[in-house]
């Protein structure tokens, strides 16, 4: 990364909005050279974009998106299913938003909401949690298999982050359709998101679709990392390799270790 760079108290990287805007173009035109790439093989791009409440997927998702052709791009972010749907086969709602060829679509939440936010307000029941848990890797092999490309993030805050947003959310009169009774209660149920995220990422990492972790208490460097980390999964013509290495303290794979070692948010 360009740029002064600072460790902050807290052990962020801080960036000052100069250099954040420079470093954002250049991966911004790196991503309109991936989607013309896709567009002229025919290639089929996923990207799930998990988080806590907060911890700033809109944005992230806003920024690799922006300047990206809106015909083969498209952002799902499903409501709540309708009754109808609840007696679906679990992942039927999801199906028709898949990617087909030359597209590039981004989950904004995704069917893991089964791993987190039903299993913790217990919108479903045990069964049903045990069976996704099961059978997800099976559905991601599958649409892999198909020639979809999966690419899965975490997005991961502190507590006190958290806190810290959802009280700034209340009181931004232009995040006001971002406030819901979910994030009423994220701080109440913190430690029964951490041990469900625990359990989603533990089961449903794979070798086929591995889970990649962003630490996002400083947004800014997430985005720009998130983005170095998409372009460096890929391969497109005319990739400038340098500026599309991440930072690994900030984007990293998923291991298990991770969730004793303090490297992820308990």
């Amino acid at each position: 990364m360009s740029g002064k760079k600072k460790k902050s108290d807290d052990s962020r990287l801080e960036l000052d909005k100069d250099n954040y805007d420079e470093e954002l173009y250049k991966l911004q035109v790196e991503l309109v050279k991936l989607q013309r790439d896709i567009i002229a093989n025919g290639q089929k791009l996923l990207i799930i974009v998990e988080g806590r409440d907060g911890a700033g997927k809109d944005g992230t998702i806003k920024r690799i998106t922006e300047h990206l052709s809106p015909r083969e791009t498209r952002v799902v972010a499903l409501n709540k299913p309708s009754d109808r749907e609840t007696t679906q086969w679990y992942f039927q709602r999801y199906v028709p938003h898949l990617p087909a060829a030359g597209e590039i679509v981004l989950f904004n939440r995704s069917w893991y909401n089964r791993a987190g936010v039903e299993r913790v307000m217990g919108f479903c029941t045990d069964d049903q949690y045990e069976r996704f848990l099961d059978t997800v890797p099976m559905f991601e092999a599958m649409l892999i298999n198909s020639g979809i490309t999966i690419i899965k993030y975490f997005l991961d805050i502190s507590r006190d982050e958290q806190k810290k947003r959802l009280a700034d959310r209340r009181k931004d009169p232009l995040k006001q359709w971002k406030i819901s009774p979910i994030d009423a209660v994220a701080q109440k149920h913190w430690h029964d998101y951490s041990e469900a995220r625990d359990a989603m990422l533990s089961r449903t990492h794979s070798l086929a679709a591995p889970w990649t972790i962003a630490c996002a208490n400083n947004k800014k460097v997430t985005r720009l990392n998130v983005i170095r980390d998409i372009l460096n999964r890929t391969e497109y013509e005319g990739k400038k390799t340098k500026l599309t290495v991440p930072d690994r303290e900030i984007v990293f794979n998923f291991d298990p270790i991770h969730l004793q070692s303090g490297k992820i948010e308990s």
